[in-house]
Parts: structure tokens; sequence; C-alpha cells
């Protein structure tokens, strides 16, 4: 089956590619079709996922898998949180987004934070009942930007468990577990569940 991702950032398509793999899916990117992304006017990872995925499917006649994810930061109430990609303001960049957030964070006692992830596939663009995988990555953010691994808020993820950034993990370990890898896992198991 010909699934179209919803997403023109070229590090979530080539992360998704790779752990949507156990799916009997022949993944696409809406840059093949020549769709721009739609307005992101939801206030939550779910609303904006689906937005998405429906749009993206609407002008392409494909069943559609949309992510939306971001950084939290419970110290920052939520923030950057749904605006993680555009944190530092139009037009996205990862440097700017970065230093906004590390400057945020300086005078804080408490630098936890979590990435969020939520993926939905639609089958058509009016599909009442979306399949969604859900997923969390727990870490906290550090002031020095360490490692050229992954995209985002990378660099500056610290990951205890493995006393290292999430841009110092390979691929492969970061495909297993990061909330991406966690959301794909439910999105997979629910599909497959649904024998789609």
């Amino acid at each position: 089956m010909k699934v179209i991702l919803a997403s023109r950032n070229e590090g979530k398509i080539k992360e998704l590619t790779k752990i949507l793999s156990p799916l009997d899916f022949h993944l696409v990117g809406q840059k093949d079709f020549d769709i721009e992304s739609p307005e992101e006017t939801g206030l939550t990872f779910i609303e904006n996922a689906l937005i998405k995925a429906r749009e993206v499917s609407k002008q392409s006649g494909l069943p559609s898998i949309a992510d939306d994810s971001g950084i939290s930061v419970p110290m920052l109430d939520g923030a950057p949180g749904i605006y993680s990609a555009r944190y530092a303001g139009d037009p996205s960049d990862d440097e700017r987004n970065n230093r906004k957030l590390v400057s945020s964070l300086l005078n804080l006692p408490d630098k936890s934070a979590f990435y969020y992830c939520v993926l939905v596939f639609v089958k058509h663009a009016l599909d009442p009942t979306p399949i969604i995988g859900i997923g969390e990555w727990h870490g906290s953010i550090i002031a020095e930007k360490r490692g050229s691994n992954g995209f985002g808020y990378d660099p500056h993820f610290w990951l205890e468990d493995y006393q290292c950034t999430a841009a110092e993990l390979s691929p492969e370990t970061k495909n297993t577990i990061s909330h991406r890898a966690t959301a794909s896992k439910e999105l997979i198991y629910a599909l497959k569940s649904n024998r789609i």
C-alpha cells in the first residue's frame, strides 16, 4: 500500500521511514507530490497531526501518516510544546530555537524536559477513526551543544541513562528509544491489530 508521510522535514522523513519499516507500506514524502504543509491551527499535538494527515491525504488521494512532535519543559509551563519548530520565530531555525531554550532555562533550577510525539494514520481525508500512536522521551536540557547526529533540540537533550545527548546517539539507538520510536511502535501495533 502506498502511504504518504505528511512532512517536509527531511530528518523526520528519514527517521520515520526506518522506524515504520515493519509495515508493508510504500512510504512517500509530501514533497514528491509538491504538497505544501497546511497551517497548524490546533492547540495540541494530536490536533495538529490530524490537520496535517487529513490535508495531505485530501491533496494526494492516498492514506497518510502525520507526525506532530516537540519538546516540553515543565519549568516553562510546557513550552516550547507545539511551537517547538518555530520557538525563536519564523523561519524555523534549529540554532536559534536551541539558543532561546538554553537561555530561557539559564537561571531555573530544574532543566528536565521531554520530547512528545503523536503519529496519526488516516485511510482518507474524512476518516472518522484515525489510528494514533503516542510516545514520550524524558531527559534534560544542557547548555553545551554536544553531538552531530539527529536534529532539532537533540544536541542539548541530555539522557542520564546513556550519559550523552540525543545527538551523540547512533541513529540505530535513537530509533529504538526515542519518542518517535515509542509512538511508532504503538501505531504499528494498532495498524496490525486493525489488519491495515
